[in-house]
């Protein structure tokens, strides 16, 4: 799924870019929402500049919490392509909103682990914390500089090279072979 959401996402850009350099502007808010403009309940984002059924972003962060808590992911490679293309929201705007759903899905996500499972390394999650918030800063700095068809660009390569990882996880053989089993040793 992640490699397909990737592949079009890459196709998408790389035009996007393409027209950019052809001095011709697209126009991605001129899409047709389809079912989504059906949907009742509807809501103005002002900051996202849509007017949109809230139904569709429940529904993605039921998803993203839910993946959240089984998988331990944070829900950037789902949650930034959903409001991209279902959602139609701009880029810039996506990228912080999907940091702040992400900040607090994940805190409640980290807490019901510890506390249910004992599954946290605390001295591993502060270091990772320390990379993170320092690449956080060079991350900030640099989309600033970067329009919205150059971070779905580069969002689009980072989708693909995980699922590339992954793929090839998938087919060769890991180096520390090891096998569970119930019986004491």
């Amino acid at each position: 799924m992640g490699g397909g959401i990737g592949i079009i996402m890459l196709r998408e850009s790389l035009s996007s870019l393409k027209a950019y350099r052809g001095g011709v502007t697209v126009n991605r808010r001129l899409v047709n929402r389809g079912w989504i403009q059906t949907l009742p309940f509807k809501m103005r984002f002002r900051q996202s500049r849509l007017y949109i059924s809230v139904i569709p972003p429940v529904a993605i962060g039921f998803i993203v919490g839910a993946l959240s808590a089984i998988m331990g992911i944070g829900g950037g490679f789902i949650v930034v392509p959903a409001m991209i293309y279902l959602l139609r929201m701009p880029t810039n705007v996506v990228m912080g909103t999907s940091l702040l759903q992400i900040i607090a899905v994940t805190a409640l996500t980290t807490v019901l682990q510890a506390t249910s499972n004992y599954a946290v390394d605390i001295i591993l999650a502060g270091l990772l914390v320390v990379g993170g918030v320092v690449g956080a800063q060079l991350g900030v700095r640099t989309g600033a500089r970067l329009r919205g068809e150059q971070l779905r660009l580069l969002l689009a390569i980072v989708v693909l090279a995980v699922g590339a990882g992954l793929a090839w996880q998938l087919v060769v053989r890991p180096t520390d072979l090891y096998s569970l089993s119930l019986e004491a040793p």
